[in-house]
This record gives C-alpha cells, structure tokens and sequence, in this order.
C-alpha cells in the first residue's frame, strides 16, 4: 500500500527546482503511507508533478518503485494499492516486455494497450492513481469500484491539488480554505463526510468507481467544477445491482454455498499474494471467520491471526475469537487493551483522520493495526459481510418501520410529527420524539433508512450558518424490485466507503499495514448481489448463506451467537478520564470565536450527559473529534469573516511557490 500526491497547474512558467520542493513536501506529509520508499516526478513545462510513498508488498525492489513511466514513456502513473489479478493480466500481453514484478509495471501496460477505462474493467483490486498521459497533455484521477482507496483532490486557484490524503493537500504552498458548513451538518449526521463533499470548500473526494480527466488548457477552478458532472463512472454499482436482481441465482441452497464457497475462495487466494508477512483480522464474527478458514483451507502453513480484547466484557470477543483460532489452527496472537491504552489514542486521531471522523471503532482499530504490524505487513479482513448479505439489525427495524408507515395517511401522519415534534436545545433531551416525528414524515424507504442511522437529526439546529445538509442517501436513487436490497445499497454507496473503508485505510495506514478484504472483490459483489433476499434472511437468522458456508468449518455454536460489534466505551472515558479534555474543547466562550457550532445547544447537550443521560456520548463524539480536528488544522483554514479568494490568493502562491 502506498500514498500518492500532485499537482498540476495553470499558473505561467514555474522553476523546475521550486516544484521539486512543492512536492517533496506534499509527498513527505504520507510517509507513514509508504514508509519503504519516497519519490517524485516533476515536469515543469507541462506544469505537472506527482509524488509517490512506497509500502513495499510485490516486487520489493527498484524496479516497482514509483513514480513509474509506461515502456514507450508516453504514460507516468503514481499509484496507491493492489492489483490482485496482475499475473492474469501480464499473461493477456504477450507482446509486452517487463523488466520487474510488480503490478504498476503491468498497469501501464494495459493502459498502452488497452486504454485507461478498458484496463479498469478488467482489473481486479483496490487502487487510487494519478495518470499522467504525455501525448494527450491531460491528468486522470481513478478511484477503485468500491472506494477502499480514498483520494482528494480540489483546487487552489487555477491550481489542482490531489492526494491520498488531505494532509498531503494542505502542504501544497499558499493553501487555504474555508469549512464546508453543509458538508459540516452532514458529518454530524452520518459520523464523516460523504463524497463527493470534503470538510473544505472547493476539495472533494473522488466518488467510488468513477475517474476524473483534466487536460492541459482546461481553465477550472474551484467556483466552475461540478464534482458530480466531472466524475465519469467506469463501474456503475446502481447499474450492476439493478442488473442482478433483474437476474437473480435461480439455483437451491446447497449450490449457491458451494459457488459462494469456491468465488470467495478465488478472492482469498488472490489477496494471499505478497512477498512480505501475511495474516488475518480475526474477531470470532461471521465474515473475519469466514476469510480465515477459507485462507487456513489453502495454506500449507498456519496461518497468522490477530485479535484483541477488551477489559469491559460488553465490547470483548476475544474469547471467541480464540476459539475460532484454535478450531482452525491459526497462529492466533491477541493482546487485551486497558482504558489507558486506547485513551492514548484519542489525541493522535485528528492526525491519522485528516478528515472529521467520528466512528469510535476507529480506536480498536487502530489498535488491532497496530499489533497486526509487529508480525505482518499485509492483514485480510472481513469488511463488506454485512452490506452484502444483510447483517446488520438496522435493516429489519427499517423495514418494519416502513410497512406500518405506508399504512398510515401522509396527512394524519405530518399531522401527528408536528405534534410530536421538538427543536432548538430541545432535540438534546427528546430524542425519541424527533425520531418519531422523522418517521411519521418520511416518503419513502430511505427516508426511513435515513432516521435510523442519523446520528444528529437536525444538525442544521446546532451548526450555524449552514444552509443545509446533504444527506449522504440524497444523489441515490430507489431500486425497484427489493426494499431489503435498497437498504444494502445505500450502505454500498455511503455507509461501506465513507465510514468502514475509510476507518480501515486510515488506521491500517498510520502504522504501515495494508488490509484487503476479499468479500469486497467485485465479482463477489455482483454475486452477492444476484442472492434472492429468502438466501439471505432466513428462520429470523441475518447473513444465513455466508453462515450456511461458515458451518462447514465451524460447529453451530459459534456460527449461531449474537453479534457484539467492534466499540469502544466512550460514555464512560468522557465522563472519566477524557473528561477535562472534552470541556477544554466544548468550552462556550471558545465555541463562540470559532463561530461554527450554536454554544447553547452543545452546553445543553454537555450538562445532560453529566447528569447521566449516557446516550448522548456518541453525539458529543461527533462534535469533540471536530474540534480537535480544527486544532490540528487551524493554519490552513480561513474564517468566515475572511472567505477565500482562491485566484487571487492561489495566483500569488504560485507566483512566490513554483515561479
């Protein structure tokens, strides 16, 4: 795994040595990206420079270091994650000569060959890459299909700015920008910010499955690009759903355990291809199980586990995660954590998010990354079990909610929420009542869907000056055919890429490790997606063909358990130990010069939780990991009562940076 940065600009003629620097320093911000290996191509006529972090995983030697140039030289391509089928399709390019190992090499192969958006098609992998093609004079940013790679990019002025991570943008000389207060509202919402939006004004996320093509002469800036008409899609994941269950497995049970079993054991076996140490996330769940028998079936030597546990029985599985190991002969490594250890996480999170996080898994995670990286440097996960094969609770709730919904009459029904409802510092004390006014309004299933897993459901109320919120379901349209399978794809398109994805590749990044997550390869998917809803619910059991292919390895007590989740006891730290540091950040005078949040409604939300009203924690989460995110990025950011002029500003950073 790696990191990738660049720019490419519009400003005059620049000094080759002063856009060396430029890049050198965006790209030394994502050196714990790629710890193995730094490098950067600039060419200044072209106005153009990428940057590349290197974690070594196939090809160990200079020969796959990068950036790398096609054969003919025509291509230069920075690149960050895997290619898993390279060797299938090194062996589709009979007349190409290839002078290392690596799968950059054949990727720019297939692009010569094959063009870019052909050569994607056919790709198997997690990937994000910057492609620069000499002979057309343009820049092609790619994200893979189900957005396991993130990438940023936005514009300074005439300037575009790209990288893996936002840290990588803000090293860019001159650059500065305001915060998204929509995108802002909408982090409160969901826990993080959805693409295409960023936390910046005029910085976006590349949407997963899409790419992006800017040419040279292509005059855009921040004020002109619209980020959902400029990302042109390659995978299309509504289109391949709607096309599968227009196409449903029409086979029985037993048949579609074994053609699941065999796929998914083809995906495992892919991502087992590495020339460094290789283990496994395991938490005893349905989908980490899964993957682990399914990679200890095809190795000859046992294969490493990791897991770890915790004091507080609620949020510990560890136990389970033993006897899985033990099952199935692993080399199981686990490590129990006290508070004390995860609490010394809390203040590098707005380092490793460079982005407002607020999924308190990220701690555990960081964690079990942590310890995963003293023995291997690639760990396969079970990410993507539950989108794709209905695992989460929330889905039936959703679904029972909306069929006593169309029942009632839109009218009785806004009539009932407006008695009901509640604003203003109210929304911290009755939350039931605005769930259940939100419900009585909602027009349909995502609507529903949308409630449920709203963290703040009126964030307009608490940020100020925010227009609104852009709901993270409100660009994705409803699939005919399957309420249930609605449910699972909203959760493909958002919750899956911007929250699970993103919690991995941060925390697995910060340390060196890379993940990979054979549920999530594209055929599976697709499968996944042809399995009638009656193979996925079945006798009130959630996941019941993914558990039907698990009983083959393991005895029914631990396929048949409940299901823990992957937390952390936030409630408890903040009204312990994170204590002082929380008011220190909620402080209401500081809230008011900082003009972001409404101070009474956070004061209200603060005092309410002291006085025992633990449910509000996860809200309170959201907030806090915010403001110290604006601690670690105060420099870069430009107040309100300041807004950006992003020509002039980004024309003088040139004019001084690169000039």
């Amino acid at each position: 795994m790696c990191g990738l940065t660049g720019f490419f600009t519009h400003c005059g003629a620049h000094r080759d040595d002063a856009m060396s620097r430029a890049i050198a320093d965006m790209t030394a911000t994502l050196a714990h990206r790629g710890p193995d290996a730094s490098g950067i191509w600039v060419d200044a006529d072209a106005r153009i420079a990428l940057g590349h972090r290197r974690l070594s995983i196939v090809d160990l030697s200079v020969r796959g270091q990068q950036p790398m140039h096609s054969a003919s030289g025509r291509y230069v391509i920075s690149y960050n994650g895997e290619i898993y089928n390279h060797a299938e399709l090194r062996a589709q390019l009979p007349n190409c000569s290839f002078h290392g190992s690596s799968d950059t090499e054949v990727l720019l192969a297939a692009i010569e060959a094959w063009g870019l958006e052909a050569t994607l098609k056919r790709a198997n992998g997690m990937f994000a890459l910057a492609l620069w093609d000499r002979e057309q004079r343009c820049l092609q940013l790619v994200r893979d299909r189900m957005g396991k790679k993130p990438l940023y990019y936005g514009w300074c002025g005439p300037t575009l700015v790209f990288g893996s991570e936002l840290v990588a943008l803000r090293a860019f000389p001159g650059f500065s920008a305001t915060i998204n207060r929509e995108a802002l509202a909408t982090y409160l919402r969901h826990d993080y910010v959805p693409a295409p939006l960023s936390i910046f004004e005029g910085v976006y996320k590349l949407r997963a499955g899409t790419y992006l093509t800017i040419h040279a002469g292509d005059r855009v800036t921040a004020s002109t690009h619209d980020p959902l008409q400029a990302q042109r899609k390659y995978w299309d994941a509504r289109v391949q759903m709607q096309a599968a269950l227009a196409d449903p497995h029409r086979s029985d049970a037993a048949t579609m355990v074994n053609e699941l079993g065999a796929l998914l054991a083809d995906a495992v076996k892919l991502r087992m291809q590495a020339d460094v140490p290789l283990g496994a996330f395991l938490s005893g769940g349905i989908d980490s199980s899964a993957i682990v028998a399914l990679m200890q079936a095809q190795s000859t030597d046992r294969v490493q586990t990791l897991s770890i546990g915790f004091e507080d029985p609620r949020h510990d599985e560890a136990g389970y995660a033993k006897e899985v190991a033990t099952i199935l002969g692993t080399a199981h490594t686990e490590l129990y954590i006290s508070g004390t250890d995860a609490l010394a996480v809390v203040p590098q999170l707005p380092r490793i998010f460079s982005e407002p996080f607020a999924d308190s898994s990220q701690i555990p995670f960081y964690l079990v990354a942590a310890l995963a990286r003293r023995q291997v440097t690639v760990a396969l996960s079970g990410d993507g079990g539950d989108e794709l094969f209905y695992g989460y609770t929330r889905y039936q709730r959703a679904l029972d909610v909306h069929r006593w919904q169309r029942w009632l009459p839109r009218l009785m029904g806004n009539t009932l929420a407006d008695l009901v409802d509640v604003a203003g510092e109210q929304e911290v004390r009755h939350e039931k009542r605005i769930r259940a006014a939100d419900e009585l309004r909602a027009a349909n299933l995502s609507d529903v869907y949308l409630n449920r897993v709203s963290h703040w459901r009126r964030p307009r109320s608490v940020v100020l000056r925010a227009a609104g919120d852009c709901s993270a379901f409100s660009t994705f349209e409803h699939l005919a055919r399957d309420d249930a399978q609605q449910l699972m794809y909203l959760d493909v398109q958002t919750y899956l890429p911007e929250d699970i994805l993103t919690k991995v590749d941060r925390t697995t990044m910060a340390v060196g490790l890379e993940a990979r997550a054979p549920l999530l390869d594209y055929r599976v998917v697709e499968y996944a997606w042809r399995v009638p809803f009656a193979f996925k619910r079945r006798d009130s059991s959630d996941k019941w063909l993914l558990k039907e292919l698990l009983r083959r390895y393991l005895p029914a007590r631990l396929v048949d358990r409940g299901k823990k989740g992957f937390g952390a006891p936030i409630g408890g730290w903040l009204q312990g130990p994170l204590r002082d540091w929380a008011e220190a950040l909620l402080d209401q005078q500081r809230l008011r010069s900082e003009g972001y949040f409404e101070p009474s409604i956070i004061g209200t939300l603060w005092q309410e939780f002291l006085r025992g009203n633990t449910g509000l924690h996860k809200r309170l989460w959201s907030v806090l990991m915010f403001q110290a995110w604006l601690d670690e990025n105060r420099r870069v950011i430009t107040t309100l009562d300041a807004p950006l002029d992003g020509a002039s500003r980004a024309d003088r950073s040139c004019s001084a940076a690169l000039g």
